[in-house]
């Protein structure tokens, strides 16, 4: 999603509807991350805890289960990197958006 947003021969009412989507996808893409950043903070949790134990106990499925959890939270950490990206490249278009509402206003 990362093109060169070019100038557009559209009208008024064109851009005001595109800044409503995305100032709407915006918030749900913000509200998403929120759900995504709890989840994150507990799997990590829970990978640092299979962590230990399988220190500790120095057994196979300790191992396993230590490695299945920090699999888990390299998924939730993709997720949530992916997320940023979308909402930044929102907040490009909005920016733009913004600034051709602004300069013919």
């Amino acid at each position: 999603m990362s093109k060169q947003i070019a100038a557009w021969p559209f009208g008024d009412r064109f851009v005001e509807r595109r800044l409503r989507r995305t100032v709407d996808t915006l918030a749900r893409l913000r509200s998403e991350l929120a759900v995504v950043d709890e989840q994150l903070a507990h799997v990590e949790d829970e990978a640092s805890d299979k962590e230990i134990r399988a220190l500790v106990s120095e057994t196979a499925l300790a191992s396993f289960e230590h490695r299945d959890a920090e699999r888990s939270r390299a998924v939730v950490a993709r997720q949530r990197q992916h997320l940023i990206g979308q909402i930044v490249e929102l907040e490009r278009l909005q920016n733009h958006l913004l600034d051709r509402i602004s300069t013919r206003g």
